[in-house]
């Protein structure tokens, strides 16, 4: 009879838990080529590092799907990696030379946006499309 209810239980609690994670499915454009990849820094709404995700390009766009998260406040910013050396790279004076971008799409002027500017809420299943910015010089 204990037994029963203990796994009554834990049936519940692993079916509310299952119920409370949400899937977030980041969908980047926007993309001037196929070359290299696409590096996520993902974070929580507090700016603590959580993960960093990293995705092949496929007909100038690339889908990143990271699951499991509970709702909550998060935060992105990418970077379309062209030459595969893992780092962001810039012309002498600090600006990119290759593409990038931030959750929310918010547009950077000459400096990166805020971080309170990229943090996003989700509760449920989410898709959020992003537009890859380019310097050109």
């Amino acid at each position: 009879m204990i037994r029963a209810i203990l796994l009554t239980m834990i049936g519940i609690v692993v079916t509310f838990s299952l119920k409370s994670q949400v899937t977030l499915k980041i969908e980047v454009s926007n993309l001037k080529n196929n070359t290299g990849i696409i590096i996520i820094d993902f974070r929580d709404g507090e700016n603590n590092f959580i993960k960093g995700f990293s995705q092949e390009i496929v007909n100038n766009r690339c889908v990143i799907i990271i699951d499991s998260l509970k709702s909550g406040k998060y935060a992105f910013k990418y970077f379309h990696d062209e030459n595969k050396n893992n780092k962001l790279d810039t012309y002498w004076f600090g600006a990119p030379k290759e593409g990038y971008g931030f959750s929310n799409n918010i547009k950077s002027t000459f400096r990166p946006p805020s971080f309170d500017d990229t943090v996003f809420e989700i509760k449920q299943n989410t898709v959020m499309c992003c537009f890859t910015c380019y310097i050109n010089f």
